[in-house]
C-alpha cells in the first residue's frame, strides 16, 4: 500500500569507507581526552578569575592533560600509519586499469592472427 509519503529515513552511500578498528578506538580515545583536558583548561581559567585555591592545581593538571592530549593524537596517527603498512590499501583503480591492459592485448593479438590469415589468404590464391 502506496501511502504517498517520503521515507523518513534514506542511506546514502559512504562518502570514504570506515577506519579501520584500531585507528578508531585510538581516535575515540583521543576525542575523549582532548574534551577532558579542555575541561580541565576551563576550570583553571575560570577559577583563576575567581581567586580560588584550585587554581594552581588545576593549571598544573591542565598542563599535564595538555601534554597527555597531544600524546593520544599522535597515537591516531601512529596507528593508522601502522595498520596502513601492515594491511596496505585496497586499490580498484589499478585492477581496473589491468583489466584494460588485458583487454588491448587481446585486441593486439586478435589482430596479428587476423593480419597473419588474410597474409596465409592472398599467398594461397597467387600461387
Amino acid at each position: 500500500m502506496d501511502t504517498g509519503r517520503r521515507p523518513l529515513w534514506q542511506e546514502e552511500p559512504a562518502a570514504r569507507p570506515r577506519m579501520a578498528d584500531p585507528v578508531r578506538t585510538a581516535a575515540v580515545r583521543a576525542v575523549i581526552i582532548v574534551a577532558i583536558t579542555l575541561i580541565q583548561a576551563m576550570v583553571a581559567f575560570l577559577s583563576t578569575l575567581a581567586g580560588s585555591w584550585l587554581a594552581f592545581p588545576a593549571v598544573l593538571s591542565t598542563v599535564a592533560s595538555t601534554v597527555v592530549a597531544t600524546w593520544a593524537v599522535l597515537d591516531v596517527w601512529v596507528t593508522r600509519q601502522v595498520w596502513v603498512q601492515r594491511n596496505g590499501v585496497q586499490s580498484q583503480p589499478s585492477s581496473t586499469a589491468r583489466e584494460l591492459r588485458r583487454e588491448r592485448r587481446r585486441a593486439r593479438r586478435q589482430g596479428r592472427r587476423e593480419s597473419r590469415d588474410r597474409r596465409s589468404r592472398v599467398d594461397r590464391a597467387a600461387a
